[in-house]
């Protein structure tokens, strides 16, 4: 069966973008094909990115397109003449026949039309020269005389074979050939290929790894080789290794040193200079402490062994550790004391103030909430949520932005300021995604959670929203932050009140703002985060919803935990008979309020209770809200749940055995009631009504 191959040669691709360029190409073309009745399976594909080419192979594809027949309706076999003659020319080149076909409308002209069966070199090439202009890139460019084509950088070469002939896809000004060529510096001549079993051994001998795997793992295992034989090991980093995945197509890993001078800096100031900049990776001992030592790859190998390239990167290396060498100095002879004037300058929000505003603000809400939460001495809390900020204006953070926070408690330290201030300056921008730690440490925990209440509360404040597609601010960034800082920590916080102190801390800026909606917003924006998260521990939102509108709550640790229980009673026989039962009393309730006109509203008279089974439902209806009611006080959950598990029975024998529509008016009345009871006592637990699917007993 044919083989397809493709290949798209450009300048360079961001390395964070191959990969996906490349399973989207694949993705697109089945799709594209698939339409045609051509269908190829996902494991008969390969694709492969390099930095300066993606592509693909298909194997398994038909020798042609299959033939198919499709109905096109026309106009009605009485209709005008003009219009019976535009329908014929719009089948002007098909092979078709005419059927009169009667309906309720009348009868209509339906044409048969035998479609398909082109070669499938003529449907690659019709379908790629439609795909690749509409190629979804994050960010793409036009360039040269190709017109209005873009593509993610300059196209320059395309290869489009299938069993090794040429199909002639035209895009970007350019017409797909079978030439390629290999490594830029290494192996730069023209290279003519066969097939993809050719193109990947030329591209081999060429000095291109075509396939991201091979590539990662001449990395890692080099890396560890060069690493072992000083007793080192590399620092996991497997977004960095991914990144050098991307930067080269013949990658060679070289061992380069860091002077000593240099490492009595701060070791997060050396890998970041590595990392960031330079793309090195860093080194550690057999103890875990950062070793002066580099593994750099270089993207050809070296007529000598790579010593110039090293020796390169140890000069790069050591001007941007001079210059932080520079700034560590300079900065810890003035301390974090006295930068408020600089804070001042530096803008927080437009609508907001400053920093030297944000800072005075985390003093006062850090302090409230260690008093508040019992995190730590809160003269601490207030010290390191005013220094917090100072670390924005020092030369080192100016240039590593990245060492915001962690740079502060450096240089707390070096003020001699007590260790739990310097470690709450140094991690209170934490956590800052899924991936990074949350902080544990009281005092640490309270300015970091001081920090998301105030910006998550001033920007909403001030207007800002994330969208669907946008969130420059990070909003749900920070109300993930503090879910977590809540839940790992296991704070009772009511959040209103908490961003009701947050608002305060703005003073006259908010005084325009309604400041009771504006922490509603805010507590429904967290609310939403947090069904997210109770998503992702498997609770479906209909059982979320359900849960978080029973009873108005902002503590999210007992609406997560009323939430889990709630779920595991109704995957119980008891829970999934009780909900079955409660949406039966919750009907025959609202059908005879309809007709009654009216809610079932009224106290349940004892003494119209005539039928045993409907006494007992009502004795344990009474028993049973009392336990629940002093669970739910106490926040025991699952006894709240076993509590509701006993009225399963008496429901049963209510159903059984009770007729709701008595003839007599009052005693109807009275059921309904009792069956409104049961529904109000379940409800006060969960809005069991929001429960959108059947739920069984596993």
């Amino acid at each position: 069966m044919p083989e397809l191959l493709v290949e798209l040669l450009s300048e360079e691709i961001p390395a964070r973008m191959q990969a996906a360029a490349a399973a989207n190409l694949a993705e697109a073309l089945r799709g594209a094909l698939a339409a045609r009745s051509i269908e190829v399976a996902a494991d008969a594909t390969t694709t492969f990115a390099t930095p300066r080419r993606i592509g693909l192979v298909m194997a398994g594809l038909p020798a042609a397109e299959p033939k198919r027949s499709t109905r096109r309706r026309g106009p009605r076999v009485d209709a005008p003449e003009a219009a019976q003659a535009g329908f014929r020319r719009s089948l002007d080149g098909l092979d078709y026949a005419l059927e009169e076909v009667a309906e309720k409308k009348g009868t209509f002209w339906v044409a048969i039309v035998d479609e398909g069966g082109a070669a499938i070199d003529t449907v690659l090439q019709a379908t790629l020269e439609d795909l690749l202009p509409r190629f979804p890139w994050p960010k793409s460019m036009r360039w040269g005389t190709g017109g209005d084509a873009r593509w993610v950088r300059p196209l320059q070469r395309m290869i489009c074979l299938v069993d090794g002939a040429v199909v002639p896809v035209r895009f970007a000004g350019l017409v797909a050939g079978n030439t390629t060529v290999g490594h830029r510096f290494m192996a730069p001549a023209p290279l003519t290929v066969e097939s993809a079993a050719d193109h990947a051994t030329k591209l081999q001998a060429a000095k291109v790894m075509l396939h991201p795997a091979e590539r990662h793992r001449v990395i890692v295992e080099g890396a560890r080789r060069l690493a072992a034989a000083e007793d080192l090991q590399p620092i996991d980093d497997p977004g960095l290794i991914d990144e050098l995945v991307g930067l080269n197509e013949w990658p060679v890993p070289l061992f380069g040193r860091i002077d000593d001078v240099f490492m009595e800096l701060p070791p997060e100031v050396l890998t970041t200079s590595m990392r960031t900049h330079q793309k090195y990776v860093a080194l550690s001992d057999a103890a875990g402490r950062l070793a002066p030592r580099f593994v750099v790859v270089a993207n050809l190998a070296a007529s000598d062994g790579g010593a110039a390239i090293v020796a390169g990167n140890e000069r790069v290396l050591r001007a941007r550790l001079w210059d932080a060498r520079y700034f560590w100095d300079v900065d810890r002879k003035q301390g974090l004391d006295g930068r408020e004037p600089a804070l001042e300058q530096m803008v927080f929000h437009a609508s907001l103030g400053s920093m030297a505003g944000k800072a005075r603000r985390l003093e006062r809400l850090a302090e409230h909430l260690a008093h508040r939460l019992n995190l730590g001495e809160p003269a601490h809390a207030a010290r390191a949520g005013r220094l917090a900020k100072a670390d924005l204006v020092t030369q080192m953070v100016g240039e590593f932005p990245e060492l915001q926070g962690i740079m502060g408690g450096y240089y707390a330290r070096a003020m001699d300021e007590p260790e739990v201030v310097a470690a709450a300056i140094g991690g209170h921008y934490a956590p800052q995604g899924p991936n990074d730690r949350s902080p544990t440490a009281p005092t640490t925990v309270a300015v970091a959670l001081a920090d998301k209440l105030d910006s998550l509360a001033g920007f909403t404040a001030a207007g800002e929203r994330a969208t669907g597609s946008k969130d420059p601010l990070g909003l749900r960034r920070l109300a993930l932050g503090i879910l977590r800082l809540i839940f790992e920590n296991d704070l009772r916080l009511p959040l209103k009140k908490a961003f009701a102190a947050a608002l305060d801390g703005y003073g006259a800026a908010l005084d325009h703002v309604d400041r009771v909606q504006v922490a509603d917003d805010l507590m429904g924006f967290v609310a939403d985060r947090l069904k997210v998260h109770l998503r992702e521990d498997g609770l479906g939102a209909d059982l979320i919803a359900a849960v978080f509108e029973a009873k108005p709550d902002d503590d999210v640790v007992r609406l997560r935990a009323k939430a889990r229980a709630v779920a595991d009673f109704l995957a119980t026989a008891d829970g999934a008979d009780l909900l079955a039962a409660y949406r039966r009393a919750r009907n025959i309730v609202r059908i005879e309020a309809n007709k009654d006109g009216g809610p079932v509203a009224g106290e349940i008279d004892v003494d119209r209770l005539e039928d045993p089974a409907e006494r007992a439902l009502h004795a344990q209806l009474e028993r049973v809200a009392d336990e629940i009611e002093a669970a739910l006080e106490a926040e025991r959950y699952v006894e709240a749940m076993a509590a509701l598990a006993t009225l399963r029975e008496a429901v049963d024998r209510f159903f059984e055995g009770v007729l709701v529509n008595a003839e007599d008016s009052a005693v109807r009345a009275n059921r309904l009631r009792l069956l409104a009871r049961l529904g109000g006592l379940l409800d006060g637990v969960a809005i069991l009504d929001r429960l959108d699917e059947p739920r069984f007993a596993a």
